[in-house]
């Protein structure tokens, strides 16, 4: 039995890369002063910052039901079944709405629901893709994927509160305040959510708090303290360099785990602006 594996652009996955690794991606939609664009297709990383740069009032959506079943069945003239993975239900309703659109597949598409976003969704996909090539169902696929939706944490810090007021995930005062005070906050992506976790004063602290809480959750929560089993990624929003030299940070403390480097998906982006930081882990599957 073929089975495909689709996910969508918040995977960090283009379409160049899912050609390559013999995967599909649905490009997220969004509105920028009243325009559509598609991630990928017509708005590539270096437009949407160009825009947000210039104040440009851009939103998210999720991709409309006739764009899902339209790449559906486009994969099943060529495949039995398909896994789709898409964001994390408690960040967007995208996952909400292909479960219910699946229902008309009778058993050929099935919709994973483990809370992932970015760099650690991607290695869902990996990991599904994997699976598929090791003659798992896709059933079976989903159930692991979701079975172990808690293997995994990302940590971010923000350049600027500006975004976050924006979004209205913060007051105006305390932006305000914060900007006075020059608190980069320290997020967590946790059980699909986006929360707050700690507060620092310069980039420098934000990344100890992130790395002793990526610590804490390799020992603790993935029971991997030298990270000998799990992957380690690093995500950032137009902040490459700063990205790669994290990388170097973390490979010195983790010398046995693959790090990973990728830009977050642009539907986190909006909501944290550029300059941010993220490192994430997610633990090997046994495939």
């Amino acid at each position: 039995m073929r089975i495909a594996i689709v996910t969508d652009s918040n995977s960090g996955i283009t379409q160049e890369e899912a050609g390559t690794l013999g995967v599909f991606v649905l490009p997220m939609p969004f509105m920028i002063n009243e325009e559509n664009y598609f991630e990928d297709i017509d708005l590539t990383q270096e437009e949407f910052y160009q825009r947000l740069a210039v104040g440009a009032n851009i939103s998210t959506s999720q991709p409309s039901p006739e764009d899902v079943m339209s790449l559906w069945d486009k994969v099943l003239k060529e495949y039995d079944q398909i896994v789709h993975i898409p964001m994390s239900s408690g960040l967007s309703g995208s996952c909400q709405t292909a479960v219910m659109l699946a229902e008309d597949y009778e058993g050929k598409v099935w919709v994973v629901n483990n809370h992932r976003i970015s760099v650690t969704q991607r290695q869902s996909v990996l990991d599904a893709k994997a699976m598929a090539e090791h003659g798992w169902t896709a059933e079976k696929i989903k159930e692991t994927l979701e079975a172990t939706k808690a293997d995994s944490m990302i940590y971010i810090t923000v350049d600027t509160l500006k975004y976050l007021k924006k979004g209205g995930r913060i007051t105006p005062a305390a932006a305000a305040l914060g900007t006075l005070l020059r608190i980069k906050p320290v997020l967590m992506i946790d059980g699909g959510k986006l929360d707050a976790f700690a507060k620092a004063r310069t980039m420098k602290q934000a990344k100890t708090i992130m790395l002793t809480a990526l610590a804490h959750d390799l020992e603790n929560r993935l029971d991997d303290k030298e990270a000998r089993h799990s992957y380690l990624q690093i995500a950032h929003t137009d902040n490459y360099e700063a990205a790669e030299e994290f990388r170097r940070e973390i490979h010195e403390l983790y010398p046995h785990a693959p790090i990973h480097v990728d830009p977050l998906s642009l539907s986190v982006a909006c909501h944290i602006g550029p300059g941010s930081l993220a490192v994430a882990c997610t633990k090997m599957l046994d495939i």
